[in-house]
Order: C-alpha cells, then structure tokens, then sequence
C-alpha cells in the first residue's frame, strides 16, 4: 500500500513499471468515481438516464486525464475525499435529509389533509341533502294544516282567503347546492396538487442547485488549501510532524518540542484545541436547529395523519339525528261574543275542528357512499433514515478537524520538498521564540 501511495503521489513516475501502475490506479478510481456519479445523477438528482449516462462517460474521461497528467490534479482529488468530512460534507448530507424529508413527508401530509377535507365534505353534503329533505316534510306539513283551515273556513261560510298554503321553493335549488360543493370540492383538490408539484419541483431545483454548488466548492476548496499550503509556510503549520522531531534531534533541540506541547499538536493525536472544541460546539448547535425543523414536519405528519384518522373514524360513528315536528290546531266560534260580553252573560264557543299532528325526520352527516380515502400513516423508514444521516452530521463535525490534517498529510506526500521547508520554519520560528523567552 506504501508503494502504490508513493508511486500515485510521485510528480513524475521513474520507470514504464511505474507509469502503467499509476495509470491502472486512476483508471480504477476513475471507474468507482464515474459509477457513482451515474448514481447520484439519475436516482438522487432524477435526471434522465441517458444524460446521466453522457455526463457520467465525460466527467471519467476528464478525470482520467486529469489524474493521469496533471499532478496537482491528484492532490486535489485526494484531498476532496476528506474534505468530504467537513461543513461541505455536511451541506450535502443536509441537503438529501431535506430532500427525503420534503419527498416522502409533504405529500403525505397533504394526503391527509385532502382525506380530512373529504370528511368535511360529505358531512356537508349528507346535511344539506338530509336538510333540503326536510323542506318536503314542511312542505307536507303545511299543505295538510292549510286543508285544515280550508275546512273550517268552508264550515262557517264567511270570508275565505285564496289560499291557505305555504309554497316550498328551496327544493328547486337543491341540484344548484350540489353542483356548487362539487365545483369548490374540484377547486381544492386542484390546488392541493398544484402546491404538492410546486414543493416537488421547487425542492427537486433546489436540490440540484445545491448539490451542483457543493461539488464545485469541494474542488475549490480542496484548490484553496493546495495553493495556500504552497504558497504561505504560515498557513496550517502548527503540527509537530516527523520531519519537524527529525530535525529537532538532528540539532539536538528535542526539548523545543516538548516545551511548546500546549501550543503544537500531533497531526496523528486525538487532541483538540480550544478553538477547535468551541468551533464544534457551535456548528452542532447549527446542526441541532435544523434536525428540530425537520422534526416539526414530521410532526406535522404525524397530526395530520391522526386528525384524518380521527375525522374517518368519527364520520363512520355519527347517528341520525331525529326531528320532531308537532302541530296542535283547535277551531272554535263564538256566539255574538261582542253582545253577550256587553249584557255580562256568559259566552259559548262552539268546537269547529281539532287538528293535532306530528311529522318526523331524520337528519343524516354521513354516507356509505361518500368517497373518502384511507388516512395514509407516516412511513416509520423516513425517521430512521434522517437519524441515521442526522447521527453522521454530527459526527462529522467532531471529525472535521481530523479532515482538515489528513488534507495536509495528503499535501506534504504530495509535496515532500516543501513540507521540509515547512518543518524548517516551524523550526526557526519555535527557535526564536525559545531564545526570546
């Protein structure tokens, strides 16, 4: 392993055996590297398969030659592999917990609340349609109490009105009040899909946007260290490397080392400096904002889908209510009340008719016919997906620091001239301080 790391971070190879080994190892990663990208184009980013084919085909071909000829190419591309471990990392990560989340969660929530609205709606509409019917059993009613008073007008011979019924005319627009409910009914639930497409498709954009944005800032990233770590020895140079304690004890000044442990740290070590502890601190508390808003929606899930399963529930178990309608109608005539009041006789009121009746109805909220979907439960695999990707965000903020000094072991293989320059610096720099001191 030593041997193939020495050949494939070698500037130049020294012989044919060792440019055929370096173009097998770039070929092989070259190969992994395309079939993962094919994957995360056509299932993560759902482009189509034969652009994530083409894509794929041309990206391998760029990055064979690059690694192959380019041989700062190789230290960039090795050092993108930790620098996965740090906040870009994370932002990818991050981005597909949303992306699962808003995939799987939305449109269940919108499921249920759709079955929800199916609920109110039938409600509405057996109640109307079981009020509407009561206008019939007035209407009966009325027609069979104004018969009534017909006849006793009939009995006396005096003044008869026209009619002495009442006209029903709601009836008439019951069709009317169904086609309004199933007009607004089709509106909802048109709205309804076109904001689950909408958050589809804006998350879907989105989702690309960043995943585009956080490969390209691997590179960059990955870019900036090379150049910084090449250019300014000052920059990520506080490790007591091997080159550093072989030239301490080449110029017998081990106890340089030794005095300034608390400022210097072993790049293999598990040690973390203050800063390095507080910065952690911080980016979990980050982190910890956003797993408790992914945890409101799921949450939202879960309501929702016990509100549907509630309002399903308690449709199927709503009774009839009865309605009672009692008329009681007496009909009596005076004999001349006004003479016999004034000669202080007593009166006499004759019977005409005696009317007493009771009609009944029954209000209905509820049918076997209405069309009501099943509530759909919350997928329990979403939650231990986004813990599982959850639990390695916050993992990866304590090992970004270890990220950060693998990307620069990677660099000084890489670059073993400058590294000892580097170690010479540090060296100086730890000497003049000591003499000051």
């Amino acid at each position: 392993a030593a041997d193939l790391w020495s050949v494939y971070s070698k500037p130049v190879p020294a012989n044919g055996r060792e440019l055929w080994t370096l173009f097998l190892q770039c070929s092989c990663v070259t190969v992994v590297i395309g079939g993962l990208f094919y994957n995360w184009m056509f299932a993560s980013l759902e482009y189509s398969w034969h652009l994530s084919t083409a894509m794929a085909i041309s990206f391998s071909l760029l990055l064979l030659l690059s690694l192959f000829l380019v041989h700062p190419a190789r230290c960039v591309f090795s050092m993108i592999m930790p620098t996965l471990g740090t906040k870009q990392g994370r932002k990818l990560l991050l981005s597909t917990c949303i992306m699962i989340v808003v995939v799987n969660v939305t449109p269940n929530i919108i499921s249920n609340i759709k079955t929800i609205l199916q609920v109110i709606k039938c409600i509405c509409k057996n109640s109307s349609e079981s009020l509407l019917n009561s206008t019939a059993l007035l209407e009966t009613a009325s027609w069979e109490f104004g018969d009534a008073i017909q006849e006793n007008v009939h009995s006396v011979n005096i003044y008869r009105p026209m009619n002495g019924h009442f006209q029903f005319s709601l009836l008439k627009n019951s069709s009317l009040i169904y086609q309004q409910m199933h007009l607004a009914g089709e509106k909802i639930g048109r709205d309804f899909l076109a904001v689950e497409v909408l958050v589809k498709d804006t998350v879907r954009v989105g989702n690309k946007l960043v995943a585009g944005f956080s490969v390209l800032y691997l590179s960059f990233e990955s870019t900036w260290y090379l150049k910084n770590y090449l250019t300014n020895l000052r920059f990520d140079n506080f490790y007591i490397t091997k080159k550093l304690e072989r030239l301490a004890v080449d110029r017998k000044a081990a106890h340089l080392l030794v005095g300034s442990s608390k400022n210097l740290i072993r790049p293999t070590g598990l040690k973390l400096s203050r800063e390095e502890v507080m910065l952690c601190l911080v980016q979990a508390m980050l982190l910890t904002v956003a797993l408790m808003l992914m945890l409101v929606v799921m949450a939202m899930d879960h309501f929702a889908f016990s509100v549907a399963d509630t309002a399903v529930k308690k449709a199927a178990q709503f009774s009839t209510v009865p309605v009672a309608l009692s008329i009681k109608y007496n009909a009596k005539i005076g004999i001349l009340p006004f003479l016999l009041k004034l000669l202080q006789l007593p009166q006499e009121e004759l019977p005409l008719q005696n009317f007493e009746r009771s009609y009944h109805h029954y209000l209905i909220f509820s049918s076997a016919h209405c069309r009501i979907s099943p509530p759909t439960p919350p997928n329990p695999s979403v939650l231990l997906v986004v813990g599982l990707l959850f639990c390695i965000l916050y993992a990866i903020i304590f090992l970004e620091t270890y990220a950060h000094r693998l990307c620069r072991k990677i660099a000084g293989s890489f670059f073993e001239s400058w590294e000892e320059k580097r170690a010479l610096y540090l060296y100086k720099k730890l000497s003049r301080k000591h003499k000051e001191e």
